[in-house]
């Protein structure tokens, strides 16, 4: 077998990543002991986190940042089942609410909707029969456009079809909701634009894949990329829940509706890090949307339930009110 041939800036990053790891596999073998006392005083209580991993893109070719190779997914799976209790968002939540976890847990999702995902990482988890949610924006899906963080990288990458995600959702993959055009909701004030990529457009989606999209996950998901009016509008709207990406684990007896997520980084020894009750993930701030406060100005009208309780001298056009009343309803969630 012929050994591929590296750059020298290549193998620069290769030696790099390995002392990164070296570094973060220290720290934690350093901290074990606080780790497993900790550990064993939330089994002990009933409060055991639950974590949720987010991943974007498994692929061989054209590794970015958001990238991660197949290798590197399926020795992190491995790792994952040997360890967790690997469950889909909705026992998650069952979990977070009942005010008792003892098991170490973790779900699985994937954000944007890369048509190379389905050549090994999902097919994976099917096998496997590992829960996933698998997050995609609209306008992409629909009319096969690239992303523009690709581009910027002079990659065209293939986004899933609606065939692959109605394929997906019948071997029991939950499909989900991630805005219509990969708009930082965070920047957003209008709150017509919020209902359209939010509750609209998953609307859509729901009737192209024939299936209700019950969870949404926040583009970017930091914290300066979350909107507290459409954690309300989500709710408001038979949502089940949505996801944010800054890291962190949910706590039990806490809001579950709110789903924090940490990053399948390509570093296992990283993920391991953060997943083995790393005392800096404890100390992450948890978005409150109930606290928060959105510079969005809120209709009024029919349209103003997705805003229930919360006044505005906005008027709403009257053509977008009675596409709001038809397509935003309260949906069956127990579809």
């Amino acid at each position: 077998m012929l050994t591929p041939h590296l750059t020298s800036v290549e193998t620069q990053d290769l030696g790099m990543q390995n002392w990164k790891a070296k570094l973060i596999d220290a720290y934690r073998l350093s901290t074990v002991p606080y780790r497993n006392w900790k550990f064993r005083q939330m089994v002990k209580n009933g409060r055991v986190p639950i974590y949720s991993l987010f991943y974007h893109r498994v692929a061989n070719e054209n590794v970015t940042p958001w990238t991660i190779t197949e290798k590197q997914f399926e020795r992190q799976i491995d790792w994952l089942q040997d360890n967790f209790e690997i469950v889909d968002l909705q026992e998650c939540q069952r979990r977070i609410s009942s005010g008792f976890n003892d098991r170490p847990t973790v779900s699985i999702t994937f954000d944007d909707g890369y048509a190379e995902n389905c050549e090994f990482a999902l097919p994976l988890l099917i096998e496997r029969r590992i829960p996933v949610c698998y997050f995609v924006s609209l306008d992409y899906v629909v009319n096969q456009k690239h992303f523009q963080h690709d581009l910027d990288l002079g990659l065209e990458l293939p986004v899933n079809t609606i065939e692959s995600l109605r394929s997906l959702d019948l071997s029991g993959i939950e499909i989900g909701g991630h805005t219509r055009t990969h708009l930082d909701l965070g920047k957003v004030t209008d709150p017509l634009v919020l209902a359209d990529e939010v509750i609209i457009a998953s609307n859509e989606l729901s009737e192209l894949i024939g299936r209700k999209v019950r969870y949404f996950a926040f583009p970017y998901g930091l914290y300066q990329s979350l909107n507290s009016t459409v954690f309300k509008m989500l709710k408001e709207h038979g949502f089940l829940g949505a996801c944010s990406a800054y890291g962190g684990w949910n706590a039990i007896g806490e809001d579950a509706f709110h789903i924090e997520r940490i990053h399948g980084d390509p570093n296992l020894e990283r993920v391991k890090n953060w997943l083995s009750y790393d005392p800096r993930v404890e100390q992450v701030r948890t978005f409150n949307y109930n606290r928060a406060r959105d510079a969005v100005s809120l209709p009024t009208g029919s349209a103003a339930e997705i805003f229930e309780g919360i006044d505005s001298p906005v008027t709403a056009p009257a053509s977008l009110i009675t596409e709001l009343d038809t397509q935003i309803c309260t949906p069956d969630v127990t579809t």
